[in-house]
């Protein structure tokens, strides 16, 4: 924070009653250390008053509003509004928006050019910025909680100088292992080569690369995953270089290089329970819905849902001795134990693999994706004559997994009697266990839970249930979440849905008749996990849009 008048602001400070001239003294004394410190700032740092009464005096002194900026107050995801270059370089964090206003908070409300170049970048997005004053140290705190605090263990330089490239790559790649990262994200841009880590579904700045290295990484990066080095297009490759990961690669050219994008697969990863992914139910109901002779049952969500998990999850729970398990995949991400696992490639593509498994006795087959008319009638033939077989397909939720293989040209007739379950889901951070904050809900966010469970006829007394406020600590990297869980829906093909399938009718109609027969949207699982504190309203909305 930066104020104009350092003394006087002091002396301002002691008359009101907030420190003493002692702190004053020491702030002075700790300023001639630290130069490019403030007053206000120092005062916070050697928590010389109550931090909330300190920034509200502050900022009455300055003329402004004042805030004391911490993770429960943040309501928006800054990136909607600015990027994260522009509130590093403004020290600039929007908290909240109401009514068109949205809420930011400024390390120095002071600098007018600052702020007025924050204010017309969100005027250019209709909303009017009201600007709060607070400490720096927390605006700086905030900001690398954004980068997952990746940056500072990135080893970019080293005593003796610059590092070399292959230190340099795999710095990168195992701290992205250490950050539980599911992806790396090395992107060109005109000045730098930037770093992104997603964690729990979220992206993150872990660091930017100097611009004249950027050749260097990439070669690198083809060297590891047997790429060509003189191709200029988009590859495929994968490196092994990494014990217990299955690294896959993808370039592709953009205006400024070749952009990498690496997929962290653990090898032998433990199956997660289906409950434990926040698969709603029992073991009766899970019965009722999988392992059905004669039948498909296929999840269905977009990419980087979860998709594969829950299959291996399903396919964890049929297991046993006395049945043949087969998959078909690309590639074969966790390898299980008794089951024959078949990774595709250019001389064994899901087709040729489907065809060939089913000369091999199997019970049940797990095909990865349904992704054409070819594979979605062969699965089909499958499941007809005595197979059970479990895929994924991309759309957007269950009943849509009838208009989707209409579109891919499966007849209605070959639907409905052999699509048995569509499962459909979405990932939703988990609130952190260690430094979750309970709190009671707020009037709109009743009306909200509310108005939703009432409209699907279930009902919740809301005087039980408490929610929670992300706060951020170390176990989270200063986040509030710490892994992600599971919503659902389920829709089981009934003998009534069967003929509506038959007869060729809408999703609508399908929808309307499933819901009288107890099918329920992602919405209401997502609310209930919302209610038992496993996740919050906001994360939720993040998924599914709904206020």
């Amino acid at each position: 924070m930066e104020l104009k008048r350092r003394q006087p602001l002091g002396v301002e400070l002691v008359k009101r009653g907030i420190v003493k001239e002692s702190d004053i003294e020491e702030a002075l004394e700790y300023q001639r250390q630290h130069p490019e410190m403030k007053i206000g700032d120092i005062l916070y740092e050697l928590d010389a008053a109550d931090p909330n009464l300190l920034i509200k005096e502050i900022a009455d002194i300055l003329g402004t509003k004042g805030m004391l900026l911490r993770n429960n107050v943040v309501k928006v995801n800054l990136t909607d509004y600015i990027s994260l270059d522009v509130a590093k370089k403004y020290k600039a964090v929007p908290v909240d928006i109401e009514n068109g206003k949205i809420k930011v908070c400024f390390a120095n409300t002071t600098n007018q050019k600052n702020i007025e170049t924050v204010r017309l970048l969100l005027l250019n997005k209709g909303l009017v910025m009201e600007p709060y004053i607070t400490f720096e140290k927390d605006i700086d705190r905030f900001l690398i909680s954004l980068e997952g605090r990746v940056e500072d263990d990135l080893n970019i330089n080293n005593n003796s100088g610059i590092i070399t490239v292959t230190e340099l790559v795999d710095s990168i790649i195992k701290t992205a292992i250490s950050k539980r990262a599911s992806d790396i994200h090395i992107e060109p841009l005109d000045n730098s080569v930037r770093v992104r880590y997603r964690i729990d579904g979220e992206l993150y700045t872990a660091t930017n690369i100097q611009k004249e290295r950027q050749s260097q990484v990439i070669g690198r990066l083809k060297a590891i995953s047997n790429m060509h080095q003189e191709k200029q297009e988009a590859q495929d490759g994968r490196i092994t270089l990494y014990d217990g990961y299955n690294i896959r690669v993808s370039s592709q050219p953009n205006i400024y290089g070749e952009k990498f994008v690496l997929r962290l697969l653990k090898k032998d990863e433990n199956i997660h329970d289906i409950f434990e992914l926040g698969y709603p139910g029992n073991k009766e109901t899970m019965r009722r819905s999988f392992n059905k002779r004669n039948s498909i049952t296929v999840i269905a969500a977009p990419t980087g849902e979860g998709k594969t998990t829950t299959l291996y999850s399903i396919i964890d729970y049929l297991n046993s001795p006395e049945i043949n398990i087969t998959t078909i995949e690309d590639p074969v991400e966790i390898r299980i134990n008794g089951l024959n696992q078949i990774e595709v490639g250019p001389k064994a593509t899901f087709i040729s693999s489907l065809r060939t498994v089913l000369r091999q006795d199997p019970d049940i087959i797990l095909v990865g994706e349904i992704r054409d008319l070819e594979t979605a009638e062969i699965a089909i033939q499958a499941g007809q004559t005595g197979h059970y077989v479990l895929s994924t397909i991309h759309t957007i939720d269950s009943v849509e997994v009838i208009n989707r293989l209409r579109k891919m040209g499966v007849s209605n007739y070959d639907i409905a009697s052999t699509l048995a379950t569509s499962v459909s889901q979405r990932l939703v951070r988990r609130i952190c266990p260690k430094c979750k904050k309970e709190r009671e809900f707020n009037e709109e966010e009743r009306q909200i839970i509310q108005k939703i469970m009432s409209k699907y006829g279930e009902q919740v007394d809301l005087s039980n249930h408490t929610t929670y406020e992300p706060v951020g600590c170390d176990y989270c990297n200063n986040t509030g979440f710490y892994e992600r869980i599971g919503i659902f829906e389920t829709l089981d093909i009934t003998d009534e849905l069967q003929e509506l399938i038959v007869a060729d009718a809408s999703s609508l109609e399908i929808r309307k008749k499933a819901l009288e027969l107890g099918y329920r949207p992602l919405i209401v699982d997502g609310i209930r996990k919302v209610l038992e504190g496993k996740t919050v309203l906001q994360e939720l909305n993040k998924k599914l849009l709904f206020y």
